[in-house]
């Protein structure tokens, strides 16, 4: 992750500017303006690290906003501690020196960022763990926070996952409002293969092992299975193993840890979980401030 990219960068700065935090009125009326402080970032439960990057370039954002700054932070870690590692409660996750206003102001951005991030991380491990010895990868979804969506799907590779799509134009996903709206699963089909440049796959959603094999008919280059049971993914996937073309199989809807790993053991190569970014519980973290 490039956290000086100007897209990374804005959304750090956004997040600052929402918090006023060059105007923290709390800070600025009882701390010296020239105290020092040591801030000690803390994890208070077991999780997977993302987002420790952020931190440094939170600090740096801010100085530019505020215009004023003339010193620089010191975020200090040990060599071990990085985004994508499991971390135990009470651990150590980095150590910040700098003036104690600052600290203070950013306090918020840091740990929202960061315990936003490590439980979208913590959580697709999980998943990953879950599926462990199969085939199947899993995926996430574009169901993400509003504008925070690159930092969201960079936390589930922190946690073992792949990206699928970033935005619209990364690929060609055909779903039932798609098929509904263009006549259907052959009609859609045949005029995304008419009108799709470049070398991006086309895919489609289908419902039911029926719609399954009139998509496998008609040429579709990939293939999500939306709302299955593990049966029904089953047999469409011992389906696709007798065709000639290889197809890329996914599914989704419904996908829990519970049962992520039946789903898995059908042989499917991928399984994309909504709920990875649009419903993790944050990482319990804090940072304790003490004057340096």
């Amino acid at each position: 992750m490039d956290w000086h990219s100007r897209r990374i960068t804005t959304i750090l700065e956004n997040a600052l500017r929402e918090d006023s935090a060059t105007r923290d009125a709390t800070t600025y009326a009882v701390i010296d303006p020239n105290q020092r402080a040591a801030g000690t970032i803390l994890a208070k439960q077991d999780c997977v690290l993302a987002g420790l990057g952020a931190v440094a370039s939170i600090f740096q954002v801010f100085a530019h906003l505020d215009g004023t700054v003339v010193s620089h932070a010191e975020v200090t870690s040990h060599p071990e501690i990085f985004d994508g590692v499991r971390l135990h409660r009470g651990q150590q996750i980095a150590v910040v020196r700098h003036n104690a206003r600052i600290i203070l102001s950013c306090e918020r951005v840091i740990l929202n960022v960061m315990q936003r991030l490590s439980g979208i991380a913590t959580l697709t491990r999980k998943f990953v763990d879950a599926v462990a010895g199969t085939r199947t990868r899993i995926l996430d979804t574009r169901k993400t926070v509003a504008g925070l969506r690159v930092l969201d799907k960079y936390a589930v590779r922190c946690g073992g996952g792949m990206n699928h799509r970033l935005d619209l134009s990364d690929g060609v996903l055909i779903k039932n409002n798609h098929i509904a709206l263009a006549g259907g699963i052959a009609a859609v089909l045949e005029r995304a293969h008419r009108n799709c440049r470049g070398t991006q796959p086309i895919e489609i959603e289908v419902r039911n092992p029926a719609e399954f094999d009139q998509a496998l008919k008609l040429g579709a280059e990939a293939i999500l299975m939306d709302n299955m049971t593990p049966a029904q993914v089953a047999e469409c996937v011992q389906r696709a193993q007798q065709h000639t073309r290889r197809v890329p199989l996914e599914c989704s809807g419904g996908i829990t840890l519970e049962n992520v790993r039946s789903y898995a053991d059908t042989g499917v190569d991928y399984i994309s979980v909504g709920a990875l970014t649009h419903s993790p519980s944050a990482v319990d973290m804090s940072l304790r401030v003490a004057p340096a």
